[in-house]
């Protein structure tokens, strides 16, 4: 396939997250998370920043903050919606930190949505190396 999605979806980038981040608001929280991990592999801290939930995002995100780490890898394990309007995503991505051996990360990721848009709020995280 010519030009595949970071999010290890099967589709192609323009038919998946990149609408996303064009600007399209995600359908549902699971879209939204590999959305944003197609970010940190392309590096767009803006998208990211503006995703993450105002009560919990941090002040800036730079290019740099997200340099020196090369994302291979995105499993999807779970999407709950515990409400109507919060959902739990759960997956576990592999990645390289410079010329480190791989590493794992596994995270259970909440999301809410406010004004029919779905917001990262926090994860909890856990990471091993391979």
């Amino acid at each position: 396939m010519k030009n595949p999605c970071p999010c290890h979806s099967g589709k192609p980038y323009q038919d998946c997250c990149q609408p996303l981040h064009d600007g399209l608001a995600a359908p549902d929280a699971e879209r939204l998370m590999r959305a944003r991990y197609s970010a940190y592999a392309l590096k767009l801290a803006d998208f990211i920043l503006h995703t993450w939930h105002l009560d919990t995002r941090p002040t800036r995100l730079t290019q740099e903050d997200l340099s020196g780490i090369k994302w291979l890898k995105l499993q999807l394990l779970s999407h709950q919606h515990a409400e109507p309007d919060t959902a739990y995503v759960a997956f576990v991505a592999t990645f390289q930190p410079g010329k480190q051996k791989k590493e794992q990360l596994t995270e259970h990721s909440r999301f809410k949505r406010e004004q029919g848009r779905w917001w990262y709020v926090d994860g909890v995280a856990d990471v091993s190396g391979q």
